[in-house]
């Protein structure tokens, strides 16, 4: 993996920070622990702060020992990270393989200002270069209890298919919880786009339609769940399940329409 493009020189090793976010099910900052081996530079540790899968290597181009963080346990993978690199840099270089470099930072420690100064850019790369995602609300909206759910027919470049938002009010501010994107190319769904965007892409070999696979999950009462899992608990628990069942046959009779009206005329 390339070297991340904030780089802050910590004496015998250096910082490297890149947020990834090009991840479409998962996004969070990458720090890496670069060292020079040989003449080269080299990585020494990587850890990936991902909101869904935080894991880290040793030696990424050595011994590539990779483990994944369990955040019930450890936190905030990031607040974890950088506790490590404050406190366990020398034993965990040794373990990446690299002797010579872990007894260099051993009896040159590194600075507190530096690690002080990466914490800080660490922690407001995690902030500001977050990927969110914000969408139309769509022309056709259905109440239902605390929630309520958007039907859009989208036409982009180079995609086109009927949009199913639900949406909610946090905190005075209408937010949208849940996308569905049931495209004719790419289709998708995203949990939480204004949250962590957790972006799921269907195989449509094994979901088929994708509009009748979404109606189908609010019709088996995966709403509440999903919900759950986009970041936004307490509004799952206040849904009323018994609204959304009477809801859906309009919502479905209303989507398939949209369909059907914009649907590509056959070449004859």
């Amino acid at each position: 993996m390339d070297k991340g493009s904030t780089v802050i020189d910590c004496g015998p090793v250096s910082i490297a920070m890149n947020y990834r976010k090009e991840l479409m099910p998962d996004q969070g900052l990458c720090v890496q622990v670069y060292g020079e081996v040989g003449g080269k530079d080299t990585e020494i540790l990587r850890f990936d702060c991902f909101d869904q899968d935080p894991h880290y290597h040793y030696g990424p181009e050595n011994k590539n020992i990779r483990l994944h963080l369990d955040k019930t346990t450890a936190g905030n993978p990031l607040g974890w990270t950088l506790t490590q690199i404050r406190t366990k840099l020398p034993v965990m270089i040794r373990r990446a393989g690299y002797e010579e470099l872990a007894a260099a930072v051993e009896s040159n420690t590194v600075p507190k200002a530096k690690l002080d100064e990466a914490e800080a850019k660490a922690w407001e790369l995690a902030r500001t270069q977050r990927r969110t995602v914000t969408h139309n609300r769509g022309d056709h909206m259905f109440e239902v209890g605390n929630i309520r759910i958007g039907l859009e027919f989208r036409e982009l470049r180079n995609d086109r298919g009927l949009a199913i938002h639900v949406l909610s009010d946090v905190a005075g501010q209408e937010i949208e919880l849940l996308a569905f994107d049931c495209f004719e190319n790419g289709p998708h769904y995203h949990y939480g786009p204004r949250n962590q965007d957790v972006r799921i892409y269907w195989d449509t070999t094994t979901s088929g339609d994708t509009l009748s696979w979404t109606l189908g999950q609010f019709k088996a009462r995966k709403l509440r769940d999903m919900i759950t899992r986009a970041g936004y608990p307490s509004i799952a628990a206040g849904l009323d399940e018994e609204l959304i069942q009477a809801t859906l046959p309009a919502i479905e009779e209303k989507a398939f329409s949209l369909v059907g009206q914009n649907r590509k005329p056959v070449a004859v």
